[in-house]
C-alpha cells in the first residue's frame, strides 16, 4: 500500500506525553507535551543559530514544546539537565539520532537532494517534504533505495 501525501505528514502533527524523570519533576509524574521537530522547523532552527550554535538546544525545545508551551527566555531559565532530557526526547520522537554537527550537516544540502528524491519518488512537493519529520523524510528515502536496488536486482 502506497502511503499519500497527507498520511506521511500526520505523523509530524501528533503530539507525545514525556514523562520528567523524578529529579525534574516538581510533582510526582509530571508530564510534558512533544511535538516531532519538521524540516522546516529545523532549517528554521539553524538559520537563527548560524551565528551561535548554543542557540540551538533553546530553539529546539521552544519549537517541540506544546504544553506547557515556553517562551524564549523561560527555556533558557531551566535547569541544564532538564533541557538535556527534553533534548534527548525531542531528538527521539523527530527521528534524529545524530550528533549536534551532524544535524546542521544533514538539514542543508542533503535536505535539497532528499527533497528532490521524494517529488521524483513519490510526486511530492517541496513544501509537502519540508512538513516532515527527519524521520519520516530518512524512511522514505530508505524505501525508494531498496526499491532501486531490488530493481536492479531483478534486471
Amino acid at each position: 500500500m502506497t502511503l499519500s501525501a497527507e498520511d506521511m505528514l500526520a505523523g509530524s502533527a501528533l503530539v507525545r506525553d514525556v514523562v520528567l524523570p523524578a529529579e525534574f519533576a516538581t510533582v510526582p509524574a509530571s508530564s510534558v507535551r512533544l511535538r516531532p521537530l519538521t524540516v522546516r522547523d529545523l532549517q528554521r532552527i539553524t538559520k537563527a543559530a548560524k551565528d551561535d550554535e548554543a542557540l540551538s538546544a533553546p530553539f529546539m525545545i521552544q519549537q517541540a514544546m506544546v504544553e506547557p508551551a515556553l517562551g524564549y527566555d523561560q527555556v533558557l531559565a531551566l535547569p541544564a539537565g532538564l533541557a538535556r532530557f527534553l533534548i534527548e526526547r525531542i531528538n527521539e520522537i523527530s527521528g534524529i539520532d545524530t550528533p549536534r554537527d551532524a544535524l546542521q550537516e544533514m538539514v542543508q544540502a542533503p535536505l535539497a537532494k532528499a527533497c528532490f528524491i521524494l517529488a521524483r519518488e513519490f510526486g511530492w512537493t517541496p513544501e509537502e517534504v519540508t512538513g516532515m519529520t527527519i524521520g519520516q523524510i530518512l524512511l522514505y528515502i530508505e524505501m525508494s533505495n531498496n526499491a532501486a536496488s531490488q530493481a536492479n536486482a531483478v534486471a
